[in-house]
């Protein structure tokens, strides 16, 4: 990893990085889908922890519950360049080999993290971009193994896509082939609900587009 993303780097220095490096993804058509949100669950002890650190991070928005605008294409390759540029500079390692702890949720500011902290790079970067907040949600999943592990639900007017830091393509929510336990409220981050099965897909009517070979 290039010096550059050394223990000093801050999130600040991440985020001018990234501005200074986005790229354009090639494209291909999308199907939407979303999930089926159920009732109020726990929260997870990272997430608490983390706003018991950093409590600036943690307050609602408030006003109404926004959706990302993917219809705009502009908007999907933002999408793209920011989840690509996160996942190619930061480096995977375990709370348990980076901080001594089972579980900590914190920003990479020394370019280091694992998949949590990829989820709050990644919704740093995207709120920057001019997400709104409340679209970027926090989502806790069983992967292909059944063990637990965090992705980035982005909730748009094209449905609900996963920024996740073990792949590189953005996927529809139900094509990701996790099962998906829990996310944050899009009205307040410190409440959870529980997820189900993916409500009826439905086909983008305008030109939203995801990277291909």
């Amino acid at each position: 990893m290039s010096s550059v993303f050394s223990r000093v780097l801050t999130a600040t220095a991440l985020i001018a990085a990234f501005a200074a490096t986005q790229s354009a993804g090639q494209a291909g058509a999308l199907r939407a889908t979303y999930a089926a949100v159920g009732a109020s669950t726990s929260m997870p002890y990272g997430w608490m922890e983390f706003c018991r650190r950093t409590p600036g991070e943690c307050a609602p928005a408030g006003g109404e519950a926004l959706d990302a605008e993917l219809l705009r294409p502009q908007a999907w390759k933002t999408l793209e360049r920011i989840n690509a540029w996160v996942n190619a500079n930061i480096e995977p390692v375990s709370d348990i080999d980076h901080h001594g702890l089972e579980d900590r949720w914190s920003y990479p500011d020394d370019g280091k993290g694992d998949c949590e902290d990829y989820v709050l790079l990644k919704r740093r970067l995207l709120t920057n971009a001019g997400f709104p907040i409340q679209s970027l949600l926090i989502t806790v999943v069983r992967d292909e193994r059944d063990e637990g592990h965090a992705v980035l639900t982005v909730k748009s007017n094209a449905g609900e896509f996963v920024l996740d830091n073990k792949r590189g393509e953005i996927l529809p929510w139900s094509e990701s082939g996790y099962r998906f336990v829990k996310r944050q409220s899009q009205t307040d981050p410190n409440v959870w609900v529980s997820l189900g099965a993916p409500s009826r897909p439905t086909v983008a009517t305008a030109p939203l587009r995801r990277a291909t070979p």
